[in-house]
């Protein structure tokens, strides 16, 4: 399958756990980009061996994990294949991240190169990532001083916005920049881990960018509520998730990450989350176990891979 010129120097890693079909994704990859890589967190026999033809037909290669090693550790090696694929290049190299459940626009990773190529200070880029539903979100995140907030129609219509952070499904990231802020974090697991690297790169004087052009259809598997007096749709995790996100948001809070703002702001949101999954979103007995061993995890810094 013929890369355009463009694309060269470019390696997709797609992080797979439980897939469905994926052939179109990984089909489209292959055209957009210079190779893909998929690192499959632990799927049952079956899904695997799906996954695997569907590698075949597309040229990707397949690194099967075994068991679920978390988010962050699969990108991680993702990235460490990409960078052993590049080296020695003299162009410049980028690796674009990817979830199983998005799907990029045909010229995406055209327009993401074009971005990040506009400055050597800009450590990675992303899409508009949207979801075709009612509510569904735009996820690009921008810094209003006191916590990052959802960037505005008006921002939106830009061609190139400054960002708090970037999701990491669409992210193009340039190796450089891995190389000078280090590898996603994993023993956050699964969630805040994209949040946790684009502040470390913010501190490292890296830029984030998004580029409203590219887009990124992307489903956040969450079932999505409208409250009253709200704009934005709330996002309805399941249990385990709660945990995951509740712990991190505490432990990202209390290693001084974030700037005083940010945590003042962060402590007020994950007393809302807490007591609207707790008493508002169904399953409440198995929410509140799971939101009371958050707390105490995050308070005791014990993170990875929840035990249980």
């Amino acid at each position: 399958m013929a890369v355009p010129e463009a694309a060269q120097g470019i390696t997709a890693v797609v992080v797979t756990y439980h897939p469905g079909d994926v052939s179109s994704l990984l089909a489209e990859f292959a055209r957009q980009c210079d190779g893909v890589i998929v690192v499959d967190n632990g799927s049952a026999p079956a899904e695997v061996e799906a996954l695997r033809g569907a590698c075949d037909k597309t040229g990707s290669e397949l690194v099967e994990l075994g068991t679920n090693l978390g988010i962050a550790a699969a990108q991680n090696r993702g990235i460490e294949l990409a960078k052993k694929r590049t080296a020695g290049s003299p162009k410049s190299s980028f690796v674009l991240l990817s979830d199983q459940d998005s799907m990029p626009a045909p010229d995406m990773v055209a327009k993401l190169l074009e971005a990040i190529e506009e400055d050597p200070a800009i450590a990675a880029v992303g899409p508009l990532p949207s979801e075709d539903r009612e509510g569904a979100d735009e996820l690009v995140y921008v810094d209003r001083g006191w916590a990052p907030k959802r960037a505005s129609k008006a921002e939106l219509k830009l061609s190139r916005v400054n960002v708090a952070f970037l999701i990491a499904s669409g992210c193009l990231i340039r190796l450089a920049a891995l190389e000078s802020v280090g590898k996603m974090r994993e023993d956050l697991f699964i969630d805040h881990v994209d949040l946790e690297w684009g502040m470390r790169a913010r501190r490292a004087g890296w830029r984030l960018v998004a580029v409203p052009e590219a887009r990124l259809n992307h489903s956040l598997g969450d079932d999505v509520v409208r409250l009253p007096g709200r704009d934005q749709p709330v996002h309805v995790h399941s249990p385990i998730r709660n945990y995951y996100i509740l712990r991190n948001t505490i432990a990202l809070v209390r290693n001084n990450l974030f700037p005083g703002k940010w945590r003042i702001r962060y402590c007020y949101w994950a007393a809302k989350y807490a007591a609207f999954n707790a008493f508002a979103a169904g399953e409440g007995k198995k929410r509140r176990r799971m939101l009371r061993k958050a707390a105490a995890d995050g308070f005791r810094g014990k993170l990875g891979p929840l035990a249980d």
